[in-house]
């Protein structure tokens, strides 16, 4: 079932609603779902609090406006604190809130994995591609 859906679902095992989710995977790929969403979650675990522009140059490839709108969804989602500053010029910082470093430590497996695997990954889709 897809965020935004209008249906709850609950929990067999525990009776627990889950609201849209069928489950915690669900739910878990609907927050770090997308191309970028991850590797800026990354880039803000190792560089800890940073600005937009500092954040842009981490994340080689990303547009600014693809940047805004993860940013965005990222914060919406709790994953993100976003913190303006009153001043001129106008300073805003990003940092993980503590869902967003819990996140990240379950990313961290994947992210071995991929490692581990990179280059078995990159012949499969070099052979799909033929």
């Amino acid at each position: 079932m897809a965020k935004g859906t209008e249906e709850a679902s609950t929990d067999t095992s525990t009776g627990t609603d889950t609201g849209p989710y069928s489950c915690g995977l669900d739910a878990a790929v609907d927050v770090v779902g997308g191309k970028w969403k991850p590797v800026v979650l990354w880039a803000l675990h190792d560089a800890g609090t940073l600005r937009f522009g500092q954040l842009r140059r981490g994340v080689p490839g990303i547009t600014e406006k693809m940047l805004i709108q993860t940013l965005r969804e990222l914060e919406s989602d709790g994953i993100v604190h976003r913190e303006i500053y009153r001043e001129v010029p106008p300073r805003v910082e990003y940092s993980l809130t503590e869902l967003g470093v819990a996140l990240n430590a379950a990313l961290e497996p994947l992210g071995v994995w991929g490692d581990t695997h990179m280059e078995e990954i990159l012949r499969a889709k070099g052979r799909a591609a033929a």
